[in-house]
């Protein structure tokens, strides 16, 4: 039985920076009080302008005589404060200061004033909210250009034969046909995309919305693996379907970043025969579910490549929990990796020199050989939707081709038809002289004495479980909710290590780190992020706060344990969990 866990309350003042429409908040008598992101860049002007009377900040263009702007904002807003009702204005010329001394620019607006009423019926304050259309009214203006030109063609055209003149009546019928189409294709282009922006933002949120639950869920059955030494089934089918669900979370948000560009790599010489033998070693007791088998066929040396090891893992394990999905039970899954190609293959893999070869293989469903390329769309399925279709949102191949071609490689997929399996290839530029070697890790270190720990995090199902399992473990743990408990906290007590969330409902996790570090003891605390963001932006926004470390939720055990005996010259490593 799980608890309901309570929704944060929104913080009005990021909602208000945040909204997209520009929005100036104005006292009664019209001074400037706030003002959104989206007003400052419409109006090219900074937060400075906060404080001034809005008239002195946007005065009328002098050299425009009938410029009357000032005049009509004036005359609705004194409406909205003497009436206390909302005024739309009409469409309007304002123009803008540029900046430079005694220059301005041309704009047009659409602005409604909306007024804010206390209780007692007065108008404390006034929303200002305006839409720049100006590039609509410079449309219509050629519009209207247009109009006029076709108007004295046609004039010209009534001396012609009358044979010209149909022919040039339904030259321009067409024309007009084809503005419409190209105004409604435009409108139908901006709504896609605002509409794929959106389903963007909502697929990276509710990624890492899920990543809490999981990781309470993660470390509430690593506790009960520790108390059932023995094993339990249910613990084995909580493994699988936790596994299962957080790899689908992070092809959700790895999903949305290789849609966007945003994927990122951190390269450095790595050995692929190690990648996939830790890949598969983390997978194979997956396979053993229902008989399946994992052959692995590795060369006896290292193959070297410039590449992300963390990302070219995931491109493997993509790959075989696709062979999972697809493989029927006491199935066969082989994994290949070689440098150079057979005389039979080398045709149709296309390998040549300084390429290394990855291949998946196995007897499952199959697909149609026409229907290769499209298996790397995104939310692509080789099997029709019914009640029998594996589970998962097909996203890992997509994800898998946009790593491949960001390590400059390619990834393509086989099958000779239904029924005859699947096989899917990698080809990947083997490292250059020129790239600098594996970094070489000295075995971890045991702590040479047990932790003070504390657990910063405000899922207190989360810290509860956590600091259960690291007590289980000998270390002595503090847990606090908020950032504010643990300034407190550190500033009574000298931890060792601090676990700290990001995402905190006062400070966040940063200003924490910050604080702490800036303490005369600050340096000797070990502290590490943990988080539902872990892009390369996220991590370098925690390096800078002070953290050693940034880890991503949900956090296996064994991993955060790994971390806790590692050296401290270590810990600026690449942490990427998840």
């Amino acid at each position: 039985m799980s608890a309901s866990i309570p929704y944060p309350a929104p913080d009005f003042r990021r909602l208000f920076d945040a909204t997209l429409s520009p929005l100036l908040v104005l006292t009664p008598d019209f001074t400037i009080v706030e003002v959104n992101r989206a007003y400052l860049t419409a109006t090219r002007t900074e937060r400075s302008i906060v404080g001034r009377p809005i008239f002195d900040v946007f005065p009328d263009n002098p050299d425009d005589p009938s410029a009357d702007g000032v005049a009509n904002l004036r005359r609705s807003l004194r409406t909205v404060v003497s009436t206390g009702r909302t005024d739309t204005m009409a469409l309007q010329r304002y123009d803008i200061p540029t900046g430079e001394a005694g220059a301005f620019v041309e704009r047009y607006w659409s602005p409604v004033n909306t007024p804010v009423v206390d209780g007692d019926g007065r108008v404390t304050h006034i929303i200002h909210r305006v839409e720049d259309v100006t590039d609509f009214v410079h449309l219509r203006r050629v519009g209207r250009e247009q109009e006029r030109v076709v108007a004295e063609a046609q004039m010209r055209a009534e001396g012609m034969e009358i044979d010209l003149f149909v022919r040039a009546r339904e030259i321009r019928e067409v024309n007009e046909q084809l503005s419409r189409a190209n105004a409604e294709l435009d409108a139908a282009g901006r709504t896609l995309k605002e509409e794929q922006q959106a389903k963007d933002r909502f697929i990276a949120t509710l990624s890492h919305e899920l990543r809490n639950p999981l990781a309470a869920a993660t470390a509430a059955t690593e506790l009960l693996a520790l108390d059932l030494p023995e094993g339990h089934p249910a613990l084995s089918v909580l493994e699988r379907q936790l596994g299962t669900l957080v790899r689908m979370s992070n092809d959700l948000l790895d999903g949305t970043r290789a849609v966007t560009g945003r994927l990122e790599l951190v390269r450095e010489r790595t050995d692929l025969c190690s990648v996939v033998h830790g890949a598969c070693a983390d997978i194979r007791g997956l396979f053993g579910h229902e008989d399946r088998t994992l052959d692995v066929d590795l060369p006896t040396g290292p193959v070297l490549v410039d590449g992300d090891r963390l990302r070219l893992a995931q491109v493997l394990t993509n790959l075989l929990s696709n062979a999972l999905k697809y493989t029927l039970p006491g199935g066969r899954t082989r994994v290949r990796l070689s440098t150079a190609a057979t005389a039979a293959t080398a045709a149709t893999a296309n390998v040549t020199d300084g390429q290394v070869r990855l291949t998946v293989e196995d007897d499952g469903i199959g697909f149609q050989p026409g229907q290769a390329e499209e298996l790397f769309g995104v939310f692509m399925r080789a099997a029709p939707a019914g009640p029998s279709t594996p589970e998962g949102l097909g996203l890992g191949l997509a994800v898998a081709r946009t790593i491949v071609e960001l390590h400059g490689g390619r990834i393509t997929a086989h099958s000779q038809g239904p029924g005859t399996g699947a096989s899917f290839t990698v080809l990947l530029p083997l490292a250059t002289t020129g790239t600098p070697e594996p970094r070489r890790v000295p075995p971890a270190r045991r702590a040479p004495r047990q932790l003070a720990i504390l657990i910063v995090e405000d899922n207190t199902d989360l810290a509860t479980t956590y600091r259960t399992l690291l007590e289980r473990q000998g270390h002595h743990v503090t847990a606090v909710h908020t950032g504010a408990d643990a300034l407190t906290a550190t500033a009574s007590h000298l931890f060792d290590v601090v676990l700290c969330d990001l995402g905190l409902p006062d400070l966040d996790g940063y200003a924490v780190a910050r604080s702490v570090r800036a303490r005369p003891h600050g340096h000797k605390v070990r502290l590490i992020a943990v988080s539902g963001f872990s892009r390369g932006s996220d991590r370098g926004q925690s390096r800078a706060a002070g953290f050693d470390a940034h880890l991503a939720k949900p956090l296996p055990l064994a991993e955060l344990l790994e971390l806790l005996e590692a050296p401290d010259d270590l810990l600026q490593g690449d942490h990427r969990n998840g």
